[in-house]
């Protein structure tokens, strides 16, 4: 078949002139070997489009992974096609799947702005970002910011946006956008983790303790369990079968918050466990050492990945899970910030992992000046943070540009 970029050019060259203006322009469909068509007479002898389905899946798998969105703008076959989960299993028996690290931002005026980098990075870790705008359209009852500081969760090659009272699914191998079921009870600030093929949350609201959990295939939520505690502001992990909810603020009743003291409603450095096959959760005494707030993690292997903010700097932590009860803290090398932080400016961090052996982390650093009163805001800078497990060590890549500032990252199969 030779190369890729060959069999690329091989693929293009079989479609007709007119077919590509046909496919351009809205025409009648019609059913042909149980797939739409262009109803083109002259689409049909292309030699392409006379193939049948599978080795039509054979020629598309080796189209190189930057010009598979552009296919499905040639047909309404084409565009089946490669949304088919057949497609995606395919591509993995053939090898032809790589991690792809993406950035996502959604803007109150209907677009999302994304980003990708696949991996292995190059050595020098300065690649360019190339960010792509994808309008989507908002329902009217959709309240304002509702995707202001989503959590994502990358299943295969989709990731699902997940907002306050919204949830978007974006096809990372063809761009496309879609609504999906959003959560029963709507969050904000909330954890969030993907265990096998399914996404559970946990937290960012005040009326409820319930965990949820999204199966994909079925569009659905369900509550799972209740959490032992109500916690604002938390982030989530998911090592082996463990949900591990960190960090925030502790929330609930009035009655409640008089009952207890104002220390104990403080969440910062504890995490709480969610054994997902079990249904039960783990006796896990685990605060980060130090003291300090959780401002990012997740997990890789068997292990959570912890950042830690104190007040002036930044420890990271590796949390090693032993059995239902224990585990040992181990501090790690931290990562490299070029902005100091200070009282008046705000660090944010939306971390994932990339495989087993390696993390990554979005840092966006805001800076303030001036008194108590009248801050003014210097603007918003917005990094690429990259940890090798192995080495222990951190390498800075790429400044994001200005339209995915305040992204959040996955990592996906595309």
């Amino acid at each position: 078949m030779g190369e890729s970029r060959g069999f690329s050019w091989l693929v293009k060259s079989c479609i007709a002139d007119s077919c590509r203006e046909i496919a351009r322009s809205p025409v009648a469909n019609h059913r042909h070997n149980n797939e739409f068509i262009s109803s083109d007479a002259s689409c049909l002898y292309a030699p392409i489009f006379a193939l049948p389905d599978d080795l039509l899946f054979e020629c598309l798998s080796r189209v190189p992974l930057s010009s598979l969105p552009s296919l499905s703008l040639v047909c309404r076959r084409f565009a089946l096609l490669l949304e088919n989960p057949a497609f995606h299993d395919l591509r993995r028996s053939r090898g032809r799947l790589r991690r792809t690290l993406f950035a996502i931002c959604v803007s109150d005026l209907g677009f999302i702005t994304s980003a990708a980098l696949p991996v292995p990075f190059p050595a020098h870790l300065n690649p360019s970002w190339n960010p792509f705008a994808t309008p989507i359209s908002f329902s009217p009852d959709l309240a304002a910011g509702a995707f202001s500081q989503p959590r994502l969760a990358a299943v295969g090659r989709a990731i699902y946006i997940i907002g306050r009272g919204a949830t978007l699914r974006y096809d990372s191998l063809t761009g496309a956008v879609t609504f999906r079921a959003p959560t029963i009870f709507p969050r904000k600030k909330f954890a969030a983790a993907v265990i096998g093929c399914r996404i559970y949350v946990s937290g960012g609201a005040t009326r409820t303790s319930a965990v949820e959990e999204y199966n994909p295939d079925v569009d659905e939520w369900r509550v799972v369990a209740e959490a032992p505690r109500r916690r604002y502001g938390c982030v989530g992990a998911a090592a082996g079968e463990i949900f591990y909810v960190i960090g925030g603020l502790r929330v609930g009743s009035r009655m409640e918050e008089e009952e207890e003291s104002r220390g104990a409603r403080t969440c910062a450095g504890s995490m709480d466990a969610y054994h997902v096959r079990a249904g039960m959760w783990l006796r896990v005494r685990a605060v980060v050492p130090g003291g300090g707030c959780v401002v990012g993690a997740c997990g890789a292997g068997a292990h959570v990945y912890v950042l830690a903010s104190h007040a002036v700097e930044l420890s990271f932590w590796r949390w090693d899970g032993k059995g239902r009860r224990g585990g040992d803290w181990t501090r790690l090398e931290p990562p490299p910030l070029t902005w100091q932080l200070r009282l008046g400016g705000a660090v944010h961090f939306s971390c994932t992992s990339i495989g087993d052996a390696k993390l990554a982390a979005l840092v966006h650093a805001s800076a303030s000046h001036g008194g108590d009163l009248g801050r003014r805001s210097r603007g918003v800078e917005a990094a690429l943070l990259v940890y090798d497990i192995g080495a222990n060590e951190w390498s800075r890549g790429s400044d994001l540009p200005p339209g995915l500032r305040r992204a959040a990252c996955a990592c996906a199969e595309c």
